[in-house]
């Protein structure tokens, strides 16, 4: 059942999906907007203890902003979508987006404890460990939405843009993944064409099926 061949006669707008969506873009958005420091991806411990100081409040709150609640967000819309695609008839890409959706959710909520933890680090040692745990763990997290991405470009259940957004995702993210696995500096600017089209997916996944879902 594709959920843009099915639309009810009053699509619903303020639905849980729709909503959950949208407050993950608006997230994102308002955690890139606080101003936190953001080291680069090969820096030393001594530099992120330096780059942090004076800062660790906005740190904690970018971190709150970009990964803690996001969290939930991933997970709502990641287990509507594999239910939605369950429905339309398509059961392992439904289980592969669920898995994959959970894990990246997992993961994302593992980030902001210990982004709150970096945040408050003053040791280079402890900062240089929290630090590269957060980079490495959002390379796995990029690579599991990767697989989110073409689960859902293959199901059927979405409408086509969404699809192809899905695919598209799907490569840029896989690049960004391996960046971020591999702490990858010189390569770091992938990881923007990435996030928009996550923001692009999971925002319009959400209004998906919250508008033409039953």
């Amino acid at each position: 059942m594709n959920v843009s061949a099915t639309a009810p006669t009053r699509p619903r707008l303020l639905t849980v999906p729709a909503v959950t969506g949208v407050a993950y873009a608006l997230s994102w958005v308002a955690g890139l907007s606080v101003g936190a420091p953001s080291p680069k991806l090969d820096a030393s411990g001594s530099e992120i203890v330096s780059a942090i100081a004076g800062h660790e409040g906005v740190v904690a709150v970018q971190f709150a902003l970009t990964e803690g609640l996001p969290a939930s967000g991933l997970a709502i819309v990641s287990v509507l979508l594999a239910k939605a695609v369950s429905r339309s008839g398509a059961a392992t890409a439904a289980r592969v987006i669920g898995v994959a959706g959970v894990v990246a959710a997992a993961i994302s909520l593992v980030q902001f404890v210990l982004g709150l933890a970096l945040s408050r680090a003053t040791a280079p040692g402890t900062a240089h460990l929290l630090f590269q745990a957060v980079d490495r763990l959002d390379g796995v997290k990029m690579l599991a939405l990767a697989v989110v991405g073409v689960a859902a470009a293959v199901s059927g259940a979405l409408p086509r843009w969404l699809r192809w957004t899905g695919a598209a995702l799907a490569v840029s993210i896989a690049a960004s993944g391996v960046v971020y696995l591999f702490l990858l500096q010189s390569l770091a600017l992938l990881a923007a064409p990435a996030l928009i089209l996550l923001l692009v997916f999971i925002t319009g996944t959400g209004i998906a099926l919250g508008r033409y879902g039953r």
